[in-house]
């Protein structure tokens, strides 16, 4: 009797993506929501924590940026980590640690304390996001990766919008318990870390090989397809993972990356603040702040979606990365320079739709290079790097305001940089797809040079 051949064809394996994406995605979708609003309930515990600590926006501003500073040092060595024990584990312990940290965060003393803890916050987080990057390189073929990465990231506009809404009506629990609202923002949004921790470790897979959902088939096409694409492009996996730090690549992509952070957290950290210019309560303010996140999702999810099912590449590919960037600086310009708050604010939205969702078809680049471990430190490399964008604009925006005592002046520095970067970006990606077609026509035994 001939041994069964496994089950082949588009429809095997649109349904076998179908089942990894709903078992899988939800679960990290909300990993990451609750990540974003532990980093980002500084921006609405700003909005009372200044007075309370007696705190100037610059010193506040440079407590808040320490965030980076922190995930800058223990990115790259948190996904080696990863790579060797396994995202189950490793994502378990970023949770509990971060969760902690959140909680202490709601008992600030002073300034210093304030800065300690947003530092350390910030190491017990590094790893997640680009680890979860690299673990979708486990779970999806190369097709699939860009629409995955937005439908990740949409989490980050989901809990921009939860936060924007739970900030402000924390802000109203000031006095209850004898607990400020500030402190209520830290305590109630650290504790869903914590809950989430068992979770993870009850439910959460390392990897195909180990899904109870996938049948044996599914898990053979899977290992099929990814083998397939490592061997048959210009891959590198260097016998040590931090030589990736030295790869050309990868600091080209960490070079142009920067703007992209710098732009987002930087809009993300001071647009309570803007709206709160306004005139509105805290609550309306919160509510207010949902519109821009729920525009940013949208975008998020069609960007992406729109370059796979176009067939993008090439200038087209490279165009959903600095497309998006482009209309990103528009809005932060156009904010500044036309009249009216309700134009004012709908320029805001059209920016953070448009930094936000030029970083999907980025982010499923890397694992077009790179693999094992190499792509778990070079995609942190890039993400580290990226993210020192975060603590420049957290030191400069609020030094910008109160410079020329304008809440809207910061949008013009945040607008130039992203402008610069999508410059910079379309000139980088073009290199980069150029030198991977090199590459592709190379002897084999040069394309791991």
């Amino acid at each position: 009797m001939p041994p069964t051949q496994p089950p082949v064809g588009e429809e095997f394996a649109e349904s076998t993506v179908r089942t990894v994406t709903l078992r899988l995605m939800p679960l990290l979708g909300l990993l990451y929501l609750i990540a974003y609003i532990d980093r980002q309930n500084v921006s609405y515990a700003k909005l009372d924590m200044v007075g309370s600590l007696g705190l100037s926006e610059t010193a506040y501003g440079l407590g808040a940026s320490l965030f980076f500073l922190g995930y800058f040092l223990f990115e790259v060595p948190a996904n080696v980590f990863l790579e060797r024990v396994g995202a189950r584990i490793w994502f378990a312990r970023i949770m509990f640690t971060w969760g902690i940290v959140t909680i202490l965060l709601g008992f600030t003393q002073n300034a210093a304390m304030f800065y300690v803890l947003r530092f350390l916050l910030g190491a017990a987080e590094a790893g997640f996001f680009p680890g979860v990057l690299f673990a979708l390189t486990l779970w999806f073929p190369q097709a699939h990766r860009a629409r995955m990465i937005g439908w990740f990231m949409i989490a980050s506009a989901v809990a921009n919008a939860v936060g924007a809404a739970i900030g402000g009506a924390l802000l109203g629990l000031d006095g209850i318990l004898g607990l400020a609202g500030w402190q209520w923002v830290f305590l109630a949004t650290g504790a869903p870390a914590i809950v989430m921790t068992a979770i993870v470790l009850l439910i959460l897979p390392n990897g195909p090989e180990t899904a109870p959902w996938l049948s044996q088939d599914q898990r053979d096409w899977l290992a099929r397809t990814l083998r397939a694409e490592r061997e048959g492009g210009s891959h590198v996996d260097h016998g040590n993972p931090f030589a990736a730090l030295l790869d050309k690549r990868v600091l080209m992509l960490a070079g142009v990356y920067v703007s992209l952070p710098l732009a987002a957290y930087g809009l993300g950290y001071w647009l309570p603040t803007v709206v709160k210019g306004f005139g509105v309560s805290n609550l309306t303010n919160g509510f207010l702040n949902i519109i821009p996140w729920a525009a940013t999702a949208v975008a998020l999810w069609w960007v992406p979606r729109h370059a796979a099912r176009t067939g993008a590449q090439g200038n087209a590919l490279t165009w959903h990365v600095v497309g998006p960037a482009l209309v990103g600086a528009a809005g932060l310009a156009l904010s500044v320079i036309l009249p009216g708050n309700a134009v004012k604010f709908a320029c805001l939205c059209v920016a953070a739709a448009g930094t936000f969702s030029a970083q999907p078809v980025f982010w499923s680049m890397p694992a077009t290079f790179l693999r094992g471990a190499t792509a778990a430190a070079g995609i942190a490399a890039i993400n580290s790097v990226g993210n020192l964008g975060g603590f420049v604009a957290q030191n400069m925006v609020p030094f910008i305001r109160d410079q020329t005592q304008s809440d809207l002046v910061p949008m013009l520095f945040l607008s130039a940089c992203l402008a610069i970067g999508a410059g910079l970006m379309f000139i980088v990606l073009s290199a980069l797809r150029r030198d991977a077609a090199r590459r592709e026509t190379a002897p084999r035994a040069a394309r791991t040079a």
